[in-house]
């Protein structure tokens, strides 16, 4: 196999910035790339929260050589780079505009909760600059990964402005659409910020959508492939508008360069075995030491210890979206049941009143942290019993992989990658790996959720049921080799 140039750009890395699963994904994806036998690097914006002296960047291209233009107006840019603080050292480019990218939020105002009002611009710059950053390195990829509507305005660049420019014209570019839910969609004044043929936006036009310039639907047209995050998303975008959020007709006629890649999780990261930011290691031969670190986990939560009520771990933005509607119809039902609740997120104030309240009126009962905690999140995974993620529609979920690992149920909603990965147990022949419902109402997930209470009662079989979550494989490897396969089908074409 011949090795592949890739440019892996993305709106957030971890360990450098993160708001969500696309930052593992845009760390781990990369990094499995490599291992392959792939060069590969990064670029991302450079925000405030990325530490120079900590991550140790250097400068790379200086202040005055790259003048891109937003709208007439060149905006100067620093490039700046650093190497993934691991043992793979890929070679990550900071996109350095402190206008636009020195804030203390990534898309959002924390102070106004709202996105910023020139989120336009800011991803305007960001893409041109990767492009102009890629000709003054004299690094040419033979694909170009990007990832949502942050970065899709790449591909859309490469086959406009840049479509005569020799030293693009070999290079492929991929798209991978992390949750439709979110589109990049501006008024039209936004596309003529680009300094672009105008023409390129009008009514039914690759860019245009009802009205508005969309930086995915230009990604989705223009991209030479585009996947999602798993096979059951991708056909749910394709066939239903409550998935597809009105882009099911766009992937519908990209259909023949369109499919699911199910995320991989890391395992030098989550797995019990290793973990550093867990108290107490465990094995897949060895699960004895999973109720210290339900222990630790009940005392960080101020919950009284015991050991035969199971712990049920939530880690989750507070949205709708997250199945927060039918937990919060349920709540009454649940606080009856000999069980506990740790929840650790934040998202609408609503969610958020509903666990303070719940917490306050059953503080043994019911732990909370409204915040985002990693050291947290792992103690979770590792001293829960059952995790939920009763979403309305989740593209992959990460949280139900680490649970896996962890000898941790997951109770789902047979829902995209949810429906991919998790498969009903059934105690006559000991398969299965968790607990799933179908329809999308409180009275079926209050279900699901006896059904695990109930099974958890038969220490014997809830042991068999750890176990085979935990011989489960969804290493970034298999991910990987698939992504390659797509790179060197549209590189031959």
């Amino acid at each position: 196999m011949k090795k592949i140039k890739i440019l892996f750009i993305s709106s957030e890395v971890a360990p450098f910035a993160k708001t969500g699963g696309l930052a593992d994904v845009s760390y781990s994806l990369p990094k499995a790339l490599k291992e392959l036998g792939n060069e590969v690097r990064i670029m991302m914006p450079k925000y405030r929260m990325i530490n120079d002296r900590r991550y140790v960047l250097r400068e790379v291209i200086r202040l005055k050589e790259i003048p891109v233009s937003v709208g007439g107006v060149d905006r100067k840019i620093n490039v700046k780079s650093a190497f993934t603080p691991d043992q793979d050292k890929i070679q990550v480019y900071f996109i350095d505009s402190r206008p636009y990218f020195g804030r203390e939020g990534l898309y959002v105002d924390p102070q106004t909760n709202t996105d910023y009002q020139d989120n336009d611009e800011r991803f305007i710059l960001f893409s041109k600059s990767v492009l102009a950053t890629l000709k003054l390195l004299f690094w040419q990829p033979d694909v170009i990964h990007c990832n949502d509507w942050q970065t899709a305005l790449v591909p859309f660049l490469i086959k406009t402005l840049y479509k005569d420019d020799e030293f693009f014209k070999k290079v492929v570019t991929v798209l991978t659409v992390h949750n439709v839910g979110y589109q990049g969609n501006f008024p039209p004044e936004s596309f003529h910020k680009l300094d672009i043929d105008n023409r390129l936006f009008k009514p039914g036009s690759k860019t245009e959508y009802y009205g508005q310039f969309s930086f995915l639907k230009a990604g989705i047209y223009y991209a030479d492939y585009i996947t999602t995050v798993s096979e059951q998303y991708a056909k749910e975008v394709q066939t239903s508008e409550e998935y597809g959020f009105g882009f099911e007709g766009v992937f519908r006629e990209r259909s023949a360069v369109f499919s699911g890649i199910i995320n991989g999780i890391d395992y030098s990261v989550w797995n019990p075995e290793t973990d550093t930011l867990i108290p107490y290691h465990y094995t897949l031969s060895d699960i004895s030491n999973k109720v210290n670190d339900k222990k630790a986990l009940a005392k960080r939560f101020k919950l009284p210890f015991k050991e035969k009520v199971p712990i049920i771990g939530i880690i989750s933005r507070l949205t709708i979206q997250k199945g927060f509607d039918l937990l919060e119809k349920i709540a009454p039902d649940l606080t009856k049941f000999d069980i506990q609740v740790v929840v650790l997120g934040a998202g609408e104030k609503k969610y958020q009143n509903l666990f303070k309240e719940l917490n306050k009126k059953y503080p043994n009962k019911i732990g909370l942290s409204l915040s985002f905690d990693e050291n947290l999140a792992h103690l979770i995974e590792a001293g829960s019993d059952m995790f939920l993620m009763p979403s309305r529609y989740e593209p992959c979920g990460l949280n139900q992989l680490y649970s896996l690992k962890y000898g941790t149920v997951p109770i789902v909603r047979r829902t995209g990658g949810l429906s991919d990965t998790i498969i009903e147990f059934n105690p006559e022949d000991c398969t299965g790996t968790g607990f799933v419902f179908d329809e999308y109402e409180a009275t079926k997930l209050l279900k699901a959720i006896q059904r695990a209470v109930s099974l958890y009662k038969d220490t014997k079989l809830w042991k068999k049921l750890m176990r085979n979550g935990m011989k489960q494989d969804f290493s970034w490897s298999t991910s990987a080799k698939q992504y390659l396969k797509i790179y060197e089908k549209i590189l031959k074409k």
